[in-house]
């Protein structure tokens, strides 16, 4: 979860959190100069196990991607709206019928806890079925077991009508349709 700078506005300010369409893959680059600007903003991340160069790596990336929460004062918001608009990594703020959508508190509130309560998402579960991609048994399907910390997965390949355990590439399973 990212949660940076400080509310805009006096304490007791009505403030409401609004949406930000982003420029592609630019969250954190749109995130980064909001908060130099002093606004707040939230950024959802998820954690997720990806194959990068034929190896399994984990890798943070944004809950919903383009898109990031920025708390302003809803008095205050068509001062706000020049900085943010001009600001680099941001498209525009999502308007519905012209006027910026304010974003329930109650919503942020589920998406912190989905995001704080989420475990980090793997390939593949356990009992999922695969598809082997390379080496002798490329083609063949099994089932999938676990990950060991070098890359590496356990499956179970039907051999001889025999489920036979077999440690493999993670890069050379693919899940089956």
């Amino acid at each position: 979860m990212t949660a940076c700078g400080e509310p805009v506005g006096p304490a007791t300010a009505p403030l409401h959190w609004y949406l930000i369409h982003t420029k592609p893959r630019q969250e954190t680059l749109a995130l980064e100069n909001l908060v130099r600007q002093n606004f707040k903003c939230y950024l959802p991340l998820l954690k997720l196990q990806k194959i990068r160069q034929r190896k399994t790596v984990w890798v943070t990336e944004p809950m919903f991607a383009r898109y990031l929460f920025i708390q302003l004062d809803a008095r205050d918001f068509g001062q706000n709206w020049a900085p943010i608009r001009s600001t680099l990594g941001v498209h525009q703020m999502v308007r519905f019928g012209g006027q910026p959508t304010k974003v329930d508190n109650d919503l942020i509130e589920l998406i912190r806890a989905r995001e704080q309560g989420s475990p980090a998402q793997t390939l593949f579960t356990a009992e999922q079925k695969v598809i082997v991609t390379d080496g002798p048994f490329a083609g063949l399907e099994a089932i999938y077991q676990t990950t060991d910390a070098q890359s590496r997965s356990m499956i179970l390949l039907n051999i001889l009508s025999k489920p036979v355990a077999l440690h493999i590439d993670t890069a050379s399973l693919r899940r089956a349709d």
